[in-house]
């Protein structure tokens, strides 16, 4: 039974839905530069979804589906076009008007303020976060949203899953950096961005009226391939290292210690002040946002005589890498896999759930779920069956875990229309609502309500009863 105040909710991300990239004095953001490299490959951000020009429309859709809620990400380069330095103004009306609608139609707005976009001049200037003056100029940031949307929003999500966004070397601006090179310099932007979680966290309290904070991660559930004690523990290091590292962090203030250790076994140790141990101790959170997709399977992956420990290889892909050492990723056969690739299973997600509250004992939120593929428009119309089973039996899993006595106060589906994905356009779709346009056709971008649209706006009015 899904409590009464829970939060039905749909989510997006600034750079894969507002297109406008460079309109009303926004500047060029890491995820703008990515794109474009692939512009001939796939669509990039210049029209995205078009929410920029058509949020009513979209504001209107989210009313008739019954949302309670809209998790979005502000574009911090609309706001600083430079990442720091001037305002621009332009940027906080836009946000201003969004925010305004919806709450008058009764959707309360819940803020990302970083999703993957950087802006660019910050690499260009300090080489993103691998400088302390990304940090201070985020805190910068950060307070400027407080201050222009603190009286209306309440509910802040500092960044967007630190501990996946930290792999990707593109999503880091590592461009030219190599093997223990990159590793030592995604430890330092890490770093870096622990310390604006935790600063940012801080003045959220200081400077929201009623507001809460808390971190978004991206959840890392690791079965062990077979009994044996070693491949035990080489799923308790990919779930440590992909994920817990991070959240200890956060709630903790600190550090943990088996963290500590790896970092100095593997020499890839970043240089800790005292301010900075100060700083990370003064974390605040007041709840902890999960996005969920799939399960891991490992085993250990041994150390020879051509590898050293810690060092890494792509494993399925380069955010399930293999480490020596530690583990390697394989696949489980008793798993059905999406289009691409992640395994279906809903049950880690009540695993992740009930790990993260017994650990924590913070109330949680699902602020990403959902099933990414090929959509087929015919007659106007996209049965999307395999959608409404994908979150029906996620949306089964966490009523389990509401009953094994988890705070879940609400869930957020990925994603309210069809989005522009980082690797594959839009031909990997995961809206409930379909954008008609291809990656290199924008058509007239008429929205179209899927099956799933309609089945998620009965579960709304049922309060979860209609499952």
């Amino acid at each position: 039974m899904f409590p009464n105040n829970f939060y039905w909710g749909a989510s997006s991300s600034a750079f894969q839905i507002e297109g406008a990239w460079n309109e009303d004095g926004k500047g060029l953001t890491v995820a703008d530069y990515n794109s474009f490299k692939k512009s001939n490959k796939q669509a990039d951000t210049k029209v995205a979804s078009d929410f920029y020009h058509r949020y009513k429309e979209d504001i209107q859709l989210m009313k008739e589906l019954g949302l309670k809620m809209y998790r979005f990400s502000i574009s911090w380069a609309r706001i600083f076009p430079e990442g720091d330095g001037k305002v621009n103004e332009k940027g906080i009306d836009f946000y201003n008007d969004v925010i305004d609608e919806l709450i008058a139609n009764n959707i309360e707005p819940f803020i990302t303020l970083y999703h993957f976009d950087l802006p660019f001049s910050l690499v260009e200037k300090y080489n993103g976060w691998a400088s302390y003056k990304t940090t201070e100029a985020f805190v910068n940031y950060a307070e400027t949203c407080y201050k222009a949307f603190g009286d209306r929003v309440k509910k802040w999500q500092i960044n967007n899953e630190q501990n996946l966004m930290v792999r990707v070397n593109e999503r880091m601006n590592i461009y030219d950096a190599k093997g223990e090179e990159a590793e030592r310099l995604r430890v330092i932007m890490d770093h870096q961005m622990f310390l604006a979680y935790a600063k940012s966290s801080k003045l959220c309290k200081q400077l929201v009226e009623g507001g809460s904070v808390g971190p978004s991660i991206s959840a890392t559930v690791t079965y062990p391939a077979t009994n044996k004690p070693e491949d035990v523990m080489s799923a308790i290091w990919n779930n440590r290292l992909k994920t817990d590292y991070c959240i200890d962090t956060h709630v903790n203030g600190a550090y943990p210690n088996y963290y500590l250790e790896y970092l100095k076994e593997t020499n890839r140790m970043p240089n800790i002040s005292e301010e900075d141990v100060v700083s990370l101790s003064e974390s605040v959170v007041d709840f902890i946002t999960v996005n969920y997709y799939r399960t891991l399977t490992s085993r250990h992956l041994p150390v020879d005589a051509n590898h050293f420990k810690g060092e890494k290889i792509e494993g399925f892909n380069i955010v399930d890498y293999n480490m020596y050492g530690y583990w390697e990723i394989l696949k489980n056969e008793n798993l059905k896999e999406s289009e691409y690739g992640a395994q279906i299973d809903p049950s880690g997600l009540r695993i992740a759930l009930n790990d993260y509250w017994n650990k924590y004992k913070k109330p949680l939120i699902i602020t990403e779920n959902g099933l990414g593929t090929a959509d087929n428009l015919v007659d106007d119309k996209v049965h999307d069956g395999y959608r409404i089973d994908y979150i029906k039996s996620h949306l089964l899993a966490i009523e389990d875990a509401i009953r094994d006595g988890v705070d879940v106060f609400g869930y957020n589906v990925w994603s309210i229309i069809d989005i522009l994905s980082s690797h594959q356009g839009f031909k990997k779709r995961y809206g409930l609502v379909y954008i008609d346009r291809t990656d290199f056709d924008e058509k007239d971008l008429r929205r179209i309500p899927k099956d799933s649209y309609y089945w998620y706006q009965d579960v709304i009015k049922s309060n979860g009863q209609n499952l």
